[in-house]
């Protein structure tokens, strides 16, 4: 792991050289390697990756090795250390995690259960489905533990006892699913986005909103904006949607391109790779990971593209997570298969690698101009009669 560190972690444009935003390239935030953690050996793909808001230095990842282990990292920008906590164990692959705001780890996978664990001790099962899990979620209104599975259902329930206190039909199966406040919002088969209100959930159990996603091909990942006005989803096509709950927002609902790089011949085409994680900041910006190795940080409110960084060899990205505070985000470098049996699995190093940001690097475009008293930014969105916009590279 020092190896790739050594190579790629300042020198490849992963501080300044890699930005890319409306600033010109002074935004690119410095010279910031990034800091790898080494991983067990025999450790397969990362499924999710979690930071600890009780704990804001401890990082929570599942793998499909069927493990969730846990690391502290530490330090400050040049001198950012990790040591190893703990780890356990599912009967399968563990496919997502969530961390509760009491520091109480959650976890469910291909095995059907899911598990909390508070570091240190045993784990406990908390819940069961039929088909594997593929989301869960801590819903801090009702203090209920919220999982979502392939098997086209979405329980909710109190750990101190055995059985769902709600068990809700979805209209797909379950691929990704985030909760904040009261909201819970449910990205399935089909395209389907289903939004819960806890508040009226036991009035015939029936999702507030169900809609139609306008992303064209497959929902890879959904995430909520922080101030709980709407969400963005990613799909397997190199789009990103941002859509608000209430429709008088509907105007500023827009799609955008991204993920994507241009073939090396003359034919104008691109290279269209999915959308693996979107994750927000406090501060409102939001970061996406992609199958092309990029991690892209973007101002969905000024429509710009704030920094973009680049892994050598197209390596996936599988998952990525901010702690409470902003000031670490963490990565995770997989296979994703998303070529199937076209890329040399057995070649792809799996490692996860985490790095400080800086104030500047994250805060919303609109926000630091008026601190700084500039003129207004440079969009990098293309947008056309229908509403959508078009990234420009």
């Amino acid at each position: 792991m020092s190896g790739w560190n050594n190579n790629y972690g300042g020198n490849n444009g992963f501080g300044g050289g890699g930005g890319g935003s409306g600033f010109g390239g002074g935004m690119g935030g410095g010279n910031m390697p990034d800091t790898p953690i080494t991983l067990p050996s025999g450790t397969d793909s990362i499924s999710s990756l979690n930071f600890n808001p009780a704990q804001q230095d401890v990082l929570i990842a599942s793998t499909w090795c069927n493990k969730v282990m846990a690391w502290r990292i530490g330090g400050q920008i040049g001198n950012v250390q990790s040591k190893p906590l703990a780890q356990i164990t599912h009967k399968g692959p563990v496919l997502c995690t969530a961390v509760a705001p009491n520091g109480i780890v959650l976890s469910g996978g291909a095995c059907g259960t899911a598990k909390m664990w508070t570091i240190g001790q045993q784990p406990k099962q908390i819940a069961a489905h039929d088909k594997p899990i593929s989301c869960i979620s801590f819903c801090t209104s009702r203090n209920l533990v919220a999982t979502a599975s392939w098997g086209k259902k979405l329980r909710l329930w109190d750990t101190r006892n055995n059985k769902p206190s709600y068990d809700v039909n979805l209209e797909g199966k379950a691929y990704s699913m985030d909760s904040r406040n009261s909201l819970i919002v449910v990205a399935c088969s089909g395209r389907k986005i289903q939004i819960f209100d806890l508040r009226y959930l036991g009035q015939g159990r029936k999702p507030w909103q169900t809609k139609e996603s306008s992303l064209k091909n497959q929902i890879r990942c959904v995430s909520i904006f922080p101030n709980v006005k709407g969400y963005a989803a990613g799909s397997i096509c190199g789009r990103v949607a941002i859509t608000n709950f209430d429709d008088r927002d509907s105007k500023n609902n827009f799609m955008f391109k991204c993920h994507r790089k241009k073939e090396s011949d003359a034919s104008n085409k691109a290279k269209v790779y999915a959308v693996n994680a979107i994750e927000f900041h406090p501060k409102g910006t939001f970061a996406t990971a992609g199958s092309d190795g990029q991690f892209v940080f973007w101002d969905k409110d000024s429509r710009q593209r704030l920094q973009k960084f680049d892994l050598p060899n197209e390596t996936p990205i599988s998952a990525c997570a901010f702690n409470k505070n902003g000031n670490f985000f963490a990565y995770a470098v997989s296979y994703d298969w998303s070529k199937v049996v076209e890329r040399d699995f057995e070649r792809i190093c799996f490692f996860i690698c985490y790095r400080c940001c800086k104030f500047r690097t994250m805060v919303p475009t609109l926000d630091l101009l008026q601190n700084i008293g500039s003129l207004s930014p440079t969009r990098i969105f293309q947008c056309d009669v229908q509403g959508k916009n078009n990234y420009r590279s």
